[in-house]
């Protein structure tokens, strides 16, 4: 594959500043997009990797920053984005709340947080951007969870809002055809949760995948890539990566 498959391509993608996000903005980048980050509170890495990027190619990344919990902020984001390359061709939807809720001591809040940042944001951004993706006979890439499938234990709330973004790939994948593709990765284990994991609770998840090893946020920007390039006959389906677990009873 050419090293510029994706020239004259402007992506977007969603919390863009660490982990997942900023290595497929990088990957997409190495290809040859204009890569617009958002970020939310992570203004130093995301300027810096900003600053990676333009070092590479001048004047191909790009910042902007929002809250995606508020609503008031979500089509001035997809407004900043477009203002500062003129065209949108792919949305990802990356941006992600994960933490544990136990039943019993769930809140609003919580409840708020999770299905906001994990089903609402993505949906609406979705809408905005609609306009000028369907002009580029565009795509929309949604980063969901194996765990909308079967849920994680003592993530109830997160589970559902990723499940509720798998229907939302698929409903948009009806909606917006034919002028926009729009389909999903469901990572397994990529990276480890920010925070503390023992090594026996690793072990033990590495051990349910058929590979028998853990996965790379390289692997997740591989199939974004596959999705923006190659899967040009894809609509509402979810890409699943991860070693096999979700196979694994």
């Amino acid at each position: 594959m050419s090293s510029q498959s994706l020239a004259n391509k402007t992506i977007l993608i969603t919390g863009a500043a660490h982990r997942v996000g900023a290595c497929m903005a990088k990957t997409l980048h190495e290809q040859g997009a204009n890569i617009i980050l958002h970020y939310r509170n992570s203004k130093t890495a995301a300027k810096q990797l900003q600053n990676e990027l333009n070092d590479m190619r001048s004047n191909t990344a790009f910042l902007v920053q929002g809250d995606l919990l508020n609503y008031n902020q979500i089509e001035k984001i997809i407004q900043q984005a477009t203002e500062q390359t003129g065209q949108l061709d792919v949305l990802i939807n990356n941006a992600s709340s994960f933490y544990a809720t136990e039943i019993g001591t769930v809140t609003e809040q919580h409840w708020d947080d999770l299905i906001g940042a994990n089903m609402k944001a993505p949906f609406f951004l979705s809408q905005a951007a609609f306009p000028y993706l369907a002009s580029q006979n565009g795509c929309i890439i949604n980063i969901v969870d194996i765990h909308a499938d079967r849920p994680l234990k003592t993530y109830p709330v997160y589970s559902t809002a990723k499940a509720g973004l798998v229907m939302i790939t698929k409903a948009l994948a009806c909606e917006l055809g034919p002028d926009v593709r729009v389909n999903a990765i469901a990572p397994g284990a990529i990276l480890w949760p920010e925070g503390d994991m023992d090594e026996a609770t690793k072990e033990k998840i590495i051990s349910r995948t058929f590979l028998k090893r853990k996965g790379n946020p390289g692997d997740i920007a591989k199939t974004a890539l596959f999705l923006i390039n190659d899967a040009t006959y894809m609509s509402g389906q979810i890409l699943t990566v991860d070693g096999g677990r979700s196979l694994n009873s």
